[in-house]
């Protein structure tokens, strides 16, 4: 360069600037779990520090700052591509996406460069294309972090939406949701009324969660050894499996956890569909279920199943008759914990959907469901 500083660490700084930035932006989408936000607020103002710290200074510690903490988010990315961190909720293996990716990528870089720095402490850039790029790289931060929040704060395309889902959930107060869900297209929960950002980012954070870690329980096979054993309901079409250890754990919508598994049943094949999250000891009204998604999401409870002894536990034995009666040698507990879905198959009545029909439980006295696409709850619809 020109005034004979080191070009690369021109770029290195800028880019660990950059992937700071992107990580605080990760760091609100994380707000369910408190301590990994708080995690990443602090790797993030790190790399910028240490970013803007060595584009004022060359000093070898400044340099070395700045390659630890890149280095360091870096490889914690690749790690939990593959593997979860146990110690640290929230920290899951999941499938790579663009904003984690650029923000690991510029991290990646900033690391290179302050090797290349510190070994070759005179080596320059020329400067058109050091400044190119240097202004590639805030680009790359600044179209990562849109692409972050897009599918957060975005509020457009609702009257498309309010038509792809249907006339039967088009009221004004429900801001066209429940709309039709397709996992293998970009979550998008926007544009519902009264929904606050933080809960559209909550709840995003929960689908985009449990599509990466619900899959490892796919094999219907597998999960008895985990805990997990049928409640007997595959006549329904949909086989629940539960799990009384992750019922009583302290685990609060964690895909690593999950109370309750629903498979789509064909025949002697089970699917994996969706999670069944359950909320122990908790109200229907708790504020902690109310206000996590807010009308994104519908908690429920059921209060007409009956419960017969079976060779492995509890099953369901049938639901209330007319007069309030169970089937034989069945007894109706009353509601139990509250509990929610979430689905990783496709579903016309969005990712949080209830299993309608005369099973599908309760959510209040009154009100509108926003987990159902009807308001014929004693249909069967599936």
């Amino acid at each position: 360069m020109t005034n004979g500083r080191n070009g690369f660490l021109l770029l290195g700084g800028i880019s660990s600037v950059g992937a700071g930035a992107v990580h605080f932006m990760a760091a609100g989408m994380h707000t369910e779990h408190a301590t990994l936000a708080r995690l990443m607020v602090v790797l993030a103002a790190i790399q910028c520090a240490t970013g803007l710290a060595v584009l004022l200074s060359e000093r070898k510690i400044v340099v070395t700052s700045m390659l630890a903490a890149n280095a360091f988010a870096a490889g914690m990315w690749a790690f939990t591509r593959f593997a979860d961190v146990p110690w640290i909720a929230g920290l899951t293996a999941e499938a790579p996406q663009v904003a984690d990716t650029v923000c690991a990528g510029l991290g990646a870089l900033a690391a290179v460069a302050a090797v290349i720095g510190l070994v070759r402490p005179t080596a320059t850039l020329p400067p058109m294309r050091s400044g190119i790029a240097a202004a590639a790289v805030g680009v790359l931060a600044l179209a990562a972090m849109l692409n972050g929040v897009g599918h957060v704060h975005s509020h457009g395309d609702t009257d498309d939406h309010a038509h792809a889902a249907g006339d039967d959930h088009a009221h004004a107060d429900a801001a066209n949701w429940p709309r039709p869900w397709d996992p293998t297209k970009p979550i998008d929960l926007s544009g519902v009324s009264g929904v606050t950002a933080e809960q559209q980012a909550r709840a995003t954070n929960l689908v985009r969660s449990t599509l990466d870690g619900l899959p490892a329980f796919a094999d219907v096979n597998s999960v008895a050894a985990l805990g997990f054993r049928s409640i007997g309901d595959s006549a329904t079409g949909y086989e629940h499996y539960i799990n009384m250890s992750y019922i009583r754990d302290n685990n609060f919508l964690d895909p690593a956890h999950p109370e309750s598994l629903v498979y789509r049943v064909d025949g002697p094949n089970r699917t994996l569909v969706s999670a069944m999250y359950i909320a122990n000891g908790k109200k229907i009204d708790d504020p902690t279920l109310v206000d996590f998604g807010g009308s994104l999401m519908q908690w429920h409870v059921h209060e007409n199943l009956c419960w017969k002894m079976g060779d492995n536990g509890p099953v369901v034995a049938g639901v209330l008759d007319d007069q309030g009666n169970c089937p034989p040698n069945s007894v109706n507990p009353g509601s139990g914990n509250p509990m929610v879905h979430v689905w990783i198959a496709p579903h016309e009545c969005g990712p949080f959907a209830a299993l309608e029909g005369h099973g599908a439980g309760q959510a209040s006295a009154d009100g509108r469901r926003t987990d159902t696409c009807t308001h014929d709850h004693g249909s069967g619809h599936k």
